[in-house]
């Protein structure tokens, strides 16, 4: 978990900016897109665009994006560049799961209340990544932002929308699985920091 300073004025200053990436074909279409490296739709580039004044006055002291190419085209649009890569910003490795629709897998599993947030992920053309597995990543990432949120200072993390979820759940000191009960679209922003001491949610898929 993110150590946390001990003066309450600073905690309440620092914070960690979201950004899911815009939309893709397969996010348009509701299927699962882990390590896939998909382009950014045309309505996603504008979306991303449309986010470089909103988030001009950020001014993060770190900026991370994961490798993908659908977060690097929209930290580049929405103003977060140059931003440094960070592996553990990947998606989801979903596993035999990739490119997959929910319905599509419910319908071969004949279980109508499958989710990826309740069931293992079987390998596939990929080894697949449990839940846990992934919060141990985003715990890796929040460490990376202690020092600067501890200090005041802002943090920006651009990537996709499970593994931003389960970072939250993280930062709320809840299983990974709790990022269930949030929605994130595609192209939205989210803020992280605090309340007195507390981890909070500031703003959420805005």
């Amino acid at each position: 978990m993110l150590r946390l300073a001990h003066a309450e004025v600073v905690l309440s200053a620092g914070k960690i900016i979201l950004l899911r990436h815009g939309e893709t074909e397969w996010s348009k279409s509701g299927r699962h897109t882990g390590l896939s490296d998909l382009p950014l739709t045309a309505a996603g580039e504008e979306r991303a665009a449309s986010l470089r004044d909103p988030l001009a006055d950020a001014a993060p002291a770190l900026i991370l994006s994961s490798p993908l190419q659908r977060a690097r085209r929209t930290a580049e649009l929405a103003g977060l560049w140059p931003a440094e890569i960070d592996d553990d910003l990947l998606e989801w490795d979903y596993g035999a799961w990739e490119g997959r629709t929910t319905a599509d897998i419910r319908a071969e599993l004949h279980d109508p209340e499958w989710t990826v947030w309740k069931s293992p992920i079987p390998p596939g053309a990929t080894s697949g990544e449990q839940v846990e597995d992934v919060a141990i990543r985003c715990q890796r990432v929040l460490r990376r932002c202690a020092p600067i949120v501890d200090s005041g200072g802002t943090c920006a993390l651009i990537a996709h929308g499970h593994v931003l979820r389960i970072l939250t759940a993280t930062w709320l000191g809840l299983p990974a699985r709790d990022g269930r009960l949030w929605i994130l679209d595609a192209g939205a922003v989210c803020r992280l920091g605090f309340e007195r001491t507390q981890h909070a949610i500031l703003t959420w898929n805005c």
